[in-house]
Protein backbone atom coordinates (compact mmCIF):
# COMPACT_ATOMS: atom_id res chain seq x y z
CA UNK A 1 0.00 0.00 0.00
CA UNK A 2 1.10 3.23 -0.86
CA UNK A 3 1.98 5.68 2.06
CA UNK A 4 1.25 9.09 1.49
CA UNK A 5 4.01 11.00 3.53
CA UNK A 6 4.32 15.03 2.80
CA UNK A 7 7.39 16.16 2.65
CA UNK A 8 9.04 19.52 2.76
CA UNK A 9 8.99 19.74 -1.02
CA UNK A 10 4.98 19.40 -0.91
CA UNK A 11 4.58 22.75 0.67
CA UNK A 12 2.00 21.99 2.99
CA UNK A 13 1.03 25.05 5.38
CA UNK A 14 -1.72 25.55 7.81
CA UNK A 15 -2.58 28.90 9.81
CA UNK A 16 -2.75 29.09 13.71
CA UNK A 17 -6.10 29.74 13.42
CA UNK A 18 -7.24 26.34 11.78
CA UNK A 19 -5.57 23.74 14.00
CA UNK A 20 -6.06 26.23 16.94
CA UNK A 21 -9.55 26.63 16.16
CA UNK A 22 -11.55 25.36 19.75
CA UNK A 23 -14.63 24.62 18.19
CA UNK A 24 -16.95 27.62 19.13
CA UNK A 25 -19.26 28.75 16.88
CA UNK A 26 -22.32 30.96 16.96
CA UNK A 27 -24.77 28.56 18.76
CA UNK A 28 -21.64 26.75 21.46
CA UNK A 29 -18.88 27.02 23.72
CA UNK A 30 -16.02 26.23 22.53
CA UNK A 31 -14.97 22.02 22.71
CA UNK A 32 -11.05 22.15 23.07
CA UNK A 33 -8.79 24.33 25.15
CA UNK A 34 -6.65 26.66 23.34
CA UNK A 35 -3.25 26.13 22.81
CA UNK A 36 -0.11 28.85 22.50
CA UNK A 37 1.76 29.30 19.08
CA UNK A 38 4.50 27.57 20.26
CA UNK A 39 2.39 24.36 21.09
CA UNK A 40 0.54 24.43 17.39
CA UNK A 41 3.89 24.69 16.00
CA UNK A 42 4.55 21.62 18.05
CA UNK A 43 1.78 19.80 16.34
CA UNK A 44 2.08 20.41 13.00
CA UNK A 45 5.75 19.63 13.38
CA UNK A 46 4.35 16.17 14.38
CA UNK A 47 1.92 16.06 11.41
CA UNK A 48 5.33 16.50 8.84
CA UNK A 49 3.34 19.88 7.73
CA UNK A 50 6.35 22.59 6.28
CA UNK A 51 5.13 25.73 7.43
CA UNK A 52 2.72 27.76 9.46
CA UNK A 53 0.84 30.96 8.78
CA UNK A 54 -0.95 33.28 11.53
CA UNK A 55 -3.22 36.53 11.51
CA UNK A 56 -0.88 39.11 13.71
CA UNK A 57 -3.38 38.28 16.55
CA UNK A 58 -3.14 34.62 16.10
CA UNK A 59 0.51 35.23 17.64
CA UNK A 60 0.23 38.71 19.62
CA UNK A 61 -2.90 39.02 21.50
CA UNK A 62 -3.85 42.69 20.71
CA UNK A 63 -3.66 44.09 24.02
CA UNK A 64 -0.42 42.09 24.78
CA UNK A 65 2.24 44.30 27.10
CA UNK A 66 5.69 44.47 25.20
CA UNK A 67 6.79 41.98 27.54
CA UNK A 68 4.04 39.75 26.91
CA UNK A 69 4.50 40.00 23.24
CA UNK A 70 8.54 39.13 23.24
CA UNK A 71 8.18 36.27 25.58
CA UNK A 72 5.48 34.72 22.72
CA UNK A 73 7.52 35.76 20.03
CA UNK A 74 10.43 33.84 21.89
CA UNK A 75 8.60 30.75 22.64
CA UNK A 76 7.24 30.70 18.77
CA UNK A 77 10.80 31.18 17.59
CA UNK A 78 12.06 28.17 19.30
CA UNK A 79 9.62 26.03 17.98
CA UNK A 80 10.09 26.83 14.72
CA UNK A 81 13.67 26.18 15.39
CA UNK A 82 12.89 22.90 16.78
CA UNK A 83 10.73 21.70 14.31
CA UNK A 84 12.54 23.21 11.35
CA UNK A 85 8.99 24.61 10.06
CA UNK A 86 9.00 28.13 8.77
CA UNK A 87 6.33 31.21 8.21
CA UNK A 88 5.67 31.83 4.62
CA UNK A 89 2.56 33.89 4.97
CA UNK A 90 1.06 36.31 7.36
CA UNK A 91 -2.06 38.37 7.51
CA UNK A 92 -4.03 41.17 10.07
CA UNK A 93 -7.02 40.25 11.53
CA UNK A 94 -9.36 43.22 10.62
CA UNK A 95 -12.63 41.63 11.31
CA UNK A 96 -12.52 40.16 14.85
CA UNK A 97 -12.24 43.49 17.24
CA UNK A 98 -15.33 45.57 17.45
CA UNK A 99 -13.71 48.32 15.89
CA UNK A 100 -14.35 46.85 12.85
CA UNK A 101 -17.98 46.34 12.98
CA UNK A 102 -18.33 48.44 9.40
CA UNK A 103 -15.15 47.57 7.86
CA UNK A 104 -11.77 48.35 8.02
CA UNK A 105 -10.08 50.48 4.90
CA UNK A 106 -13.72 50.87 3.71
CA UNK A 107 -15.18 52.13 6.86
CA UNK A 108 -17.20 55.06 6.75
CA UNK A 109 -15.00 56.77 9.86
CA UNK A 110 -11.48 57.99 9.42
CA UNK A 111 -10.15 57.08 12.75
CA UNK A 112 -10.83 53.56 12.11
CA UNK A 113 -9.29 53.66 8.13
CA UNK A 114 -6.10 55.29 10.01
CA UNK A 115 -5.82 52.56 12.91
CA UNK A 116 -6.79 49.62 10.50
CA UNK A 117 -3.49 51.01 8.38
CA UNK A 118 -1.55 51.61 11.60
CA UNK A 119 -2.37 47.92 12.73
CA UNK A 120 -1.98 46.21 9.29
CA UNK A 121 1.85 48.21 9.60
CA UNK A 122 3.00 46.48 12.47
CA UNK A 123 1.67 43.00 11.34
CA UNK A 124 3.41 43.49 8.11
CA UNK A 125 6.43 43.93 10.21
CA UNK A 126 5.58 41.05 12.16
CA UNK A 127 5.53 38.64 9.59
CA UNK A 128 8.62 40.12 7.94
CA UNK A 129 10.52 39.49 11.12
CA UNK A 130 9.14 35.83 10.80
CA UNK A 131 10.13 35.01 7.06
CA UNK A 132 6.58 35.63 5.50
CA UNK A 133 6.94 36.33 1.70
CA UNK A 134 3.05 36.68 0.96
CA UNK A 135 0.84 38.96 2.71
CA UNK A 136 -2.55 37.97 2.76
CA UNK A 137 -5.77 40.62 2.36
CA UNK A 138 -8.98 39.21 3.71
CA UNK A 139 -11.74 41.95 3.49
CA UNK A 140 -14.22 40.14 5.63
CA UNK A 141 -15.74 43.26 6.73
CA UNK A 142 -15.31 45.13 4.23
CA UNK A 143 -18.98 45.45 2.58
CA UNK A 144 -22.65 46.71 3.99
CA UNK A 145 -26.28 44.87 4.95
CA UNK A 146 -27.62 48.00 3.43
CA UNK A 147 -26.59 49.83 0.39
CA UNK A 148 -27.76 52.85 1.95
CA UNK A 149 -24.76 53.31 4.85
CA UNK A 150 -21.81 53.49 1.77
CA UNK A 151 -21.28 54.63 -1.23
CA UNK A 152 -20.26 51.65 -3.00
CA UNK A 153 -17.51 53.44 -5.23
CA UNK A 154 -16.12 55.68 -2.56
CA UNK A 155 -15.60 52.24 -1.15
CA UNK A 156 -13.45 50.78 -3.25
CA UNK A 157 -12.12 53.94 -3.83
CA UNK A 158 -10.96 53.95 -0.31
CA UNK A 159 -9.16 50.19 -0.65
CA UNK A 160 -7.52 50.96 -3.63
CA UNK A 161 -5.76 54.06 -1.88
CA UNK A 162 -5.05 51.71 1.46
CA UNK A 163 -3.14 48.98 -0.72
CA UNK A 164 -1.57 51.64 -2.02
CA UNK A 165 -0.42 52.52 0.90
CA UNK A 166 0.69 49.85 2.00
CA UNK A 167 2.72 48.71 -0.90
CA UNK A 168 4.37 51.98 -0.61
CA UNK A 169 5.34 50.85 2.63
CA UNK A 170 6.17 47.47 1.96
CA UNK A 171 8.73 49.50 -0.79
CA UNK A 172 9.95 51.84 1.57
CA UNK A 173 11.06 49.39 4.16
CA UNK A 174 12.62 47.24 1.15
CA UNK A 175 10.77 43.98 2.53
CA UNK A 176 10.92 40.98 -0.36
CA UNK A 177 7.07 40.90 0.53
CA UNK A 178 3.81 40.25 -2.08
CA UNK A 179 0.34 40.91 -1.42
CA UNK A 180 -1.95 38.38 -1.88
CA UNK A 181 -5.94 39.15 -1.70
CA UNK A 182 -8.70 36.89 -0.83
CA UNK A 183 -12.13 37.01 -2.08
CA UNK A 184 -15.54 36.50 -0.49
CA UNK A 185 -19.02 36.81 -1.47
CA UNK A 186 -20.39 37.01 1.88
CA UNK A 187 -20.17 36.46 5.39
CA UNK A 188 -19.53 37.94 8.49
CA UNK A 189 -21.28 40.64 6.29
CA UNK A 190 -24.76 40.42 4.32
CA UNK A 191 -22.13 41.25 1.22
CA UNK A 192 -18.25 41.53 0.88
CA UNK A 193 -16.87 43.95 -1.51
CA UNK A 194 -14.67 42.31 -4.49
CA UNK A 195 -17.20 39.07 -3.93
CA UNK A 196 -14.98 36.68 -6.35
CA UNK A 197 -11.12 36.15 -7.47
CA UNK A 198 -12.07 37.49 -10.71
CA UNK A 199 -13.40 40.61 -9.17
CA UNK A 200 -9.80 41.08 -7.48
CA UNK A 201 -8.00 40.62 -10.60
CA UNK A 202 -9.92 43.26 -12.53
CA UNK A 203 -9.37 45.54 -8.85
CA UNK A 204 -5.31 45.17 -9.42
CA UNK A 205 -5.04 46.32 -12.45
CA UNK A 206 -6.45 49.96 -10.74
CA UNK A 207 -3.29 49.93 -8.46
CA UNK A 208 -0.14 51.75 -8.28
CA UNK A 209 1.91 48.55 -8.38
CA UNK A 210 0.20 46.24 -9.97
CA UNK A 211 2.96 44.08 -10.30
CA UNK A 212 3.81 43.00 -6.50
CA UNK A 213 -0.29 42.11 -6.11
CA UNK A 214 -2.02 38.96 -6.80
CA UNK A 215 -4.95 36.87 -5.64
CA UNK A 216 -4.57 34.10 -2.62
CA UNK A 217 -8.40 31.94 -4.07
CA UNK A 218 -10.12 30.17 -1.21
CA UNK A 219 -12.10 27.28 -2.09
CA UNK A 220 -15.14 27.51 0.10
CA UNK A 221 -15.61 31.05 -1.03
CA UNK A 222 -15.56 30.14 -4.48
CA UNK A 223 -18.34 27.99 -3.73
CA UNK A 224 -20.19 29.88 -1.30
CA UNK A 225 -20.89 32.19 -4.72
CA UNK A 226 -21.38 29.18 -6.96
CA UNK A 227 -18.34 29.06 -9.23
CA UNK A 228 -16.19 26.78 -10.58
CA UNK A 229 -13.25 27.16 -8.13
CA UNK A 230 -10.74 25.31 -10.75
CA UNK A 231 -11.57 28.32 -13.51
CA UNK A 232 -11.01 31.23 -11.20
CA UNK A 233 -7.18 29.47 -10.14
CA UNK A 234 -6.47 29.11 -13.72
CA UNK A 235 -7.80 32.38 -14.48
CA UNK A 236 -5.11 34.03 -12.08
CA UNK A 237 -2.59 31.81 -12.76
CA UNK A 238 -2.53 32.44 -16.37
CA UNK A 239 -2.36 36.30 -15.53
CA UNK A 240 0.20 35.38 -13.42
CA UNK A 241 -1.56 36.65 -10.22
CA UNK A 242 -1.73 33.33 -8.46
CA UNK A 243 0.60 34.24 -5.46
CA UNK A 244 -1.09 32.09 -2.89
CA UNK A 245 -4.06 29.51 -2.53
CA UNK A 246 -6.43 28.41 0.28
CA UNK A 247 -7.35 24.50 0.44
CA UNK A 248 -10.76 23.59 1.67
CA UNK A 249 -13.78 22.20 0.91
CA UNK A 250 -17.83 23.17 1.22
CA UNK A 251 -21.16 22.53 0.55
CA UNK A 252 -23.17 24.71 -2.02
CA UNK A 253 -25.30 27.48 -0.83
CA UNK A 254 -24.23 27.80 3.01
CA UNK A 255 -21.99 29.07 5.23
CA UNK A 256 -18.47 28.96 5.39
CA UNK A 257 -17.82 25.46 6.38
CA UNK A 258 -13.72 25.60 6.19
CA UNK A 259 -14.13 21.28 5.53
CA UNK A 260 -10.91 19.32 5.85
CA UNK A 261 -9.66 19.34 1.87
CA UNK A 262 -11.52 17.24 -0.06
CA UNK A 263 -13.82 15.84 2.03
CA UNK A 264 -16.92 16.80 0.16
CA UNK A 265 -16.40 17.67 -3.15
CA UNK A 266 -13.22 14.64 -4.17
CA UNK A 267 -13.92 15.17 -8.24
CA UNK A 268 -13.65 19.43 -7.78
CA UNK A 269 -10.37 18.26 -5.59
CA UNK A 270 -8.83 16.21 -8.14
CA UNK A 271 -9.29 18.60 -11.13
CA UNK A 272 -8.10 21.12 -9.03
CA UNK A 273 -4.66 19.47 -7.90
CA UNK A 274 -4.45 18.06 -11.30
CA UNK A 275 -4.34 21.66 -12.58
CA UNK A 276 -2.15 22.58 -10.02
CA UNK A 277 0.44 19.91 -10.89
CA UNK A 278 0.27 20.07 -14.43
CA UNK A 279 1.36 23.92 -14.65
CA UNK A 280 3.75 23.91 -12.06
CA UNK A 281 2.65 25.44 -9.18
CA UNK A 282 5.29 25.96 -6.69
CA UNK A 283 3.96 27.96 -3.96
CA UNK A 284 2.20 26.84 -0.74
CA UNK A 285 -0.46 24.22 -0.71
CA UNK A 286 -2.24 26.29 2.59
CA UNK A 287 -5.62 24.07 4.49
CA UNK A 288 -7.47 26.99 5.73
CA UNK A 289 -10.02 24.52 7.10
CA UNK A 290 -10.16 23.02 10.59
CA UNK A 291 -11.19 20.06 12.00
CA UNK A 292 -14.74 19.01 13.16
CA UNK A 293 -16.39 20.50 16.77
CA UNK A 294 -16.60 16.70 17.43
CA UNK A 295 -13.07 16.33 17.94
CA UNK A 296 -10.01 16.40 20.45
CA UNK A 297 -6.87 17.18 19.18
CA UNK A 298 -5.55 13.98 18.53
CA UNK A 299 -8.44 14.39 15.74
CA UNK A 300 -7.41 18.11 14.90
CA UNK A 301 -4.04 16.06 14.16
CA UNK A 302 -6.22 13.49 12.03
CA UNK A 303 -7.81 16.26 10.14
CA UNK A 304 -4.07 17.85 9.09
CA UNK A 305 -2.97 14.56 7.71
CA UNK A 306 -6.30 14.00 6.17
CA UNK A 307 -6.11 17.29 4.08
CA UNK A 308 -2.21 16.34 3.42
CA UNK A 309 -2.82 12.65 2.18
CA UNK A 310 -6.10 13.67 0.07
CA UNK A 311 -3.71 16.18 -1.85
CA UNK A 312 -1.15 13.47 -2.35
CA UNK A 313 -3.63 11.07 -3.23
CA UNK A 314 -5.03 13.26 -6.04
CA UNK A 315 -1.55 14.23 -7.12
CA UNK A 316 -1.08 10.38 -8.10
CA UNK A 317 -4.42 9.91 -9.46
CA UNK A 318 -3.52 13.34 -11.58
CA UNK A 319 -0.40 11.20 -12.68
CA UNK A 320 -2.39 8.39 -13.86
CA UNK A 321 -4.92 10.43 -15.96
CA UNK A 322 -1.84 11.60 -17.80
CA UNK A 323 -0.65 8.16 -18.70
CA UNK A 324 -4.05 6.32 -18.93
CA UNK A 325 -3.94 5.57 -22.36
CA UNK A 326 -7.80 5.36 -23.25
CA UNK A 327 -8.18 8.46 -21.52
CA UNK A 328 -5.08 10.06 -23.16
CA UNK A 329 -6.82 8.58 -26.91
CA UNK A 330 -9.80 10.63 -26.03
CA UNK A 331 -8.04 13.94 -25.49
CA UNK A 332 -5.81 13.81 -28.32
CA UNK A 333 -8.59 12.97 -30.47
CA UNK A 334 -10.75 16.13 -29.09
CA UNK A 335 -7.68 18.86 -29.51
CA UNK A 336 -6.40 16.95 -32.90
CA UNK A 337 -5.07 20.54 -34.63
CA UNK A 338 -6.55 21.32 -38.26
CA UNK A 339 -3.05 22.92 -40.47
CA UNK A 340 -5.53 24.00 -42.57
CA UNK A 341 -7.23 26.96 -39.80
CA UNK A 342 -4.02 27.44 -38.26
CA UNK A 343 -2.81 30.86 -40.53
CA UNK A 344 -6.08 31.91 -39.54
CA UNK A 345 -5.78 31.90 -35.57
CA UNK A 346 -3.16 34.21 -33.44
CA UNK A 347 -2.36 38.17 -34.46
CA UNK A 348 -5.10 39.87 -36.13
CA UNK A 349 -4.45 40.94 -39.60
CA UNK A 350 -6.41 42.73 -42.33
CA UNK A 351 -5.34 40.08 -44.71
CA UNK A 352 -6.05 36.96 -42.56
CA UNK A 353 -9.51 38.72 -41.26
CA UNK A 354 -10.38 39.19 -45.15
CA UNK A 355 -9.58 35.38 -45.82
CA UNK A 356 -11.16 33.83 -42.97
CA UNK A 357 -14.32 35.81 -44.14
CA UNK A 358 -14.53 34.35 -46.93
CA UNK A 359 -14.62 30.04 -46.02
CA UNK A 360 -17.38 27.96 -45.85
CA UNK A 361 -17.92 26.22 -42.73
CA UNK A 362 -20.07 22.95 -43.15
CA UNK A 363 -21.98 23.74 -39.56
CA UNK A 364 -24.46 20.63 -39.92
CA UNK A 365 -21.37 18.60 -39.99
CA UNK A 366 -18.94 20.19 -37.03
CA UNK A 367 -22.42 19.94 -34.88
CA UNK A 368 -22.61 15.98 -36.09
CA UNK A 369 -19.69 14.85 -34.44
CA UNK A 370 -19.86 13.31 -31.10
CA UNK A 371 -17.00 14.58 -28.57
CA UNK A 372 -17.04 11.55 -25.80
CA UNK A 373 -17.29 13.83 -22.73
CA UNK A 374 -19.43 11.02 -21.35
CA UNK A 375 -17.02 8.48 -21.64
CA UNK A 376 -14.02 10.63 -20.77
CA UNK A 377 -16.19 11.49 -17.43
CA UNK A 378 -16.81 7.96 -16.56
CA UNK A 379 -13.36 6.83 -17.01
CA UNK A 380 -12.35 9.50 -14.66
CA UNK A 381 -14.79 8.32 -12.15
CA UNK A 382 -13.65 5.06 -12.47
CA UNK A 383 -10.06 6.55 -12.01
CA UNK A 384 -10.83 8.21 -8.75
CA UNK A 385 -12.41 5.18 -7.42
CA UNK A 386 -9.56 2.77 -8.15
CA UNK A 387 -11.18 0.74 -10.94
CA UNK A 388 -8.23 2.41 -13.13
Amino acid sequence: MTTFKPLPEHKFTFGLWTVGQIGRDPFGSPVRDPKTPADLVYLLGEVGAYGVNFHDNDLIPIDATPSEEESIKKAFRKALNDTGLVVPMATTNLFGDPVFKDGAFTSNDPKVRAYALQKTMKAIDLGVEFGAKIYVFWGGREGTETDSSKNAAEAIKRNREAMNFLCEYAIDNQYDLKFALEAKPNEPRGDIYNPTTGHMLAFIETLDHPEMVGVNPEVAHEHMAGINFMHGVAQAWEAGKLFHIDLNDQYPGRYDQDLRFGSRDIKAAFYLVKFLEDVGYDGMRHFDAHAFRTEDYEGVKDFARGCMSTYLMLKEKAQKFNQDPEIQAILSELNVEDTGLAPYFGKYSAEKAKALKSIQFDRTKIASRGLQYEKLDQLTIDLLLGYR
